[in-house]
């Protein structure tokens, strides 16, 4: 089956399989942000998101992005210039092996579109999907949080339902 979709702004057509799963298709072709970790849709080290929601790409049929728009980490930078996200993981030492990095700062982005100023508990619910071996979640908290108050003021939170 071939489908068609934009991956981080770039129109693609991909053929697939009946058992691709959208992190197949992603990492034979080059994105390799998103980790393969569970293959059960348990860790969330595989989030990406699929018109604007949070996707677990290990579980999800490929066939399901087609005439879709999908963001990977690797779409997060723009040019030269890291997302805030992405600064403030670095500035609050917010990762270490990094492994489960890109699914967290995804899974970080849908949240703070939802909401330009969560709380930390709604941090911490946003993120109770996304497992990390190596931190004790209180960097990978306050890295949000700090990355909510450097957001752009203009950018308005999505209406998504």
């Amino acid at each position: 089956m071939k489908i068609s979709c934009t991956i981080n702004g770039d129109k693609r057509e991909f053929n697939v399989s009946p058992g691709d799963v959208i992190l197949d298709v992603l990492r034979e072709n080059g994105y390799t942000g998103a980790k393969r970790g569970c293959n059960t849709g348990s860790c969330g080290m595989c989030t990406v998101q699929v018109d604007g929601d949070s996707t677990l790409a290990c579980i999800t049929p490929a066939r399901n992005i087609d005439e879709s728009s999908v963001e990977t980490i690797e779409g997060l930078q723009s040019q030269d210039t890291l997302h805030p996200l992405q600064e403030a993981f670095i500035e609050n030492n917010a990762l270490q092996c990094g492994f489960c990095t890109p699914g967290i700062i995804m899974q970080s982005k849908a949240l703070l579109e939802q909401s330009s100023s969560p709380s930390e508990s709604d941090v911490k619910e946003a993120l109770s999907g996304n497992v990390c071996r190596c931190t004790g979640y209180v960097k990978i908290v306050d890295a949000v949080l700090d990355a909510a108050e450097q957001m752009p003021a203009d950018t308005e939170p999505s209406t998504k339902q």
